[in-house]
């Protein structure tokens, strides 16, 4: 079986990501991508040229996001992840992202193909969070999950709100920020903007 058919078998002949018909193509999910379809998803020419870059963003249309996130899928699940990490100012999107559980091999997969820079055009640092919002001093962060603090006896706990976060200069990944009175460092891979 070519990989088009291996992939409207699975996907019933229905885009994976919008369930449209019409006008379906392969499109792989890389940045491994191999040629078969446990690396590639269907995906109707709205869809793949929103993701491809060939056609303007329409948020609205990203609503079917919140039925093909829960796919079990993995190229899907992958896709729908770095969709939803790159609209990171519409809220609807951060909360789904919120709520989605990928496997640690899949989430490094998803976060493997994200387009978030570690520096802007002037050359400067820039940190961002876990769904891709720009990160500023001063600003409040939430932890998205349990975090064990080394060289202290305690966790950090999902939900805890981070105030005032200050930025490590030389590390677009790391903020630091105080959590039980101790001052300590965050990865921003655990944190979303409040």
């Amino acid at each position: 079986m070519s990989l088009e058919q291996d992939l409207r078998e699975r996907a019933e002949n229905k885009c994976e990501l919008c369930g449209a018909t019409e006008a379906l193509a392969p499109l792989e999910v890389g940045p491994n991508a191999d040629g078969t379809a446990a690396n590639a998803i269907l995906a109707c020419s709205t869809c793949s040229g929103q993701i491809t870059g060939a056609a303007e963003t329409d948020t609205n249309h990203w609503h079917c996001l919140n039925e093909s996130a829960w796919s079990q899928v993995p190229p899907v699940q992958v896709t729908a992840y770095r969709l939803l990490a790159g609209m990171p100012e519409e809220g609807w999107a951060r909360d789904l992202l919120d709520m989605l559980y990928l496997e640690d091999d899949v989430l490094s997969w998803a976060r493997a193909g994200l387009t978030s820079a570690a520096s802007d055009d002037d050359g400067e640092v820039v940190h961002k969070d876990t769904h891709g919002a720009v990160l500023n001093a001063g600003d409040t962060v939430t932890l998205i999950k349990d975090l064990k603090v080394k060289g202290a006896n305690f966790t950090a706990k999902r939900g805890t709100a981070v105030r005032n976060i200050s930025l490590v200069a030389d590390n677009p990944a790391q903020i630091e920020g105080r959590v039980n009175d101790q001052r300590i460092v965050i990865l921003t891979e655990f944190v979303k903007k409040s």
